[in-house]
């Protein structure tokens, strides 16, 4: 079995103990084989649980889906209005495919919202911010289809009065993901939603990074 500490290890520091460049990359080069050799013989949901041991140890999907339309949203208003106001359509046709994968995704985020808040333990004052964190969500999955039908039968380009119409809509859909996420945040950060405690043993810990020059 793999020793799942030095491969998180070599996940977030990989060889920067290394402080010469050749020695780095052989570390490196070390590691990877190591870890692909240990592989060797699992089961895939062994495999998956050791590739992946944050996700596996998810208590659901909802917070790794999520970041997608946050993603795909933002980066198709913002993509949409510089194409506006430059006047690219090859820009504004990029964003509306971005607009489509957003859609897409804010659906999936909403069905595993759904799911998680069945199934996930909370209070009575948690549960409201969930109400709200659901209507945030629900909010932008509707105005996210609107948009989305609205810009494919409009040939991904607006023009006129109808498409500021279109990016002051777009602007709102955004400030819902903001308020969304913020609260998704308050549930996770503030109330431990979902969130296995871990003791802590020793507070004198401090990482550091030193450099040479």
């Amino acid at each position: 079995m793999i020793d799942v500490n030095n491969y998180l290890s070599f996940q977030v520091h990989g060889a920067a103990g290394s402080h010469n460049a050749s020695d780095g990359v052989t570390a490196t080069i070390d590691t990877v084989l190591t870890f692909l050799e240990s592989l060797i013989g699992l089961t895939p949901s062994e495999m998956f649980t050791n590739v992946l041991p944050g996700v596996s140890s998810m208590a659901n999907i909802h917070p790794l889906v999520v970041h997608f339309p946050i993603a795909f949203l933002l980066a198709f208003f913002v993509v949409d209005l510089i194409g506006t106001l430059i006047q690219k359509d090859n820009l504004r046709q990029l964003a509306g495919g971005l607009l489509y994968l957003g859609t897409i995704s804010a659906a999936a985020a909403v069905v595993a919202g759904l799911v998680a808040e069945s199934t996930v333990e909370h209070g009575e004052n948690v549960h409201l911010i969930i109400e709200r964190h659901e209507f945030f969500g629900i909010s932008v999955l509707c105005l996210s289809i609107v948009l989305s039908i609205w810009r494919f039968f409009s040939k991904s380009v607006i023009n006129g009065g109808a498409n500021l119409l279109f990016l002051m809509l777009a602007a709102m859909l955004n400030v819902f993901i903001v308020l969304g996420a913020d609260l998704g945040g308050l549930m996770v950060y503030k109330h431990g939603v979902a969130v296995e405690a871990v003791e802590i043993t020793s507070m004198n810990y401090f990482h550091e990074h030193t450099h040479k020059h």
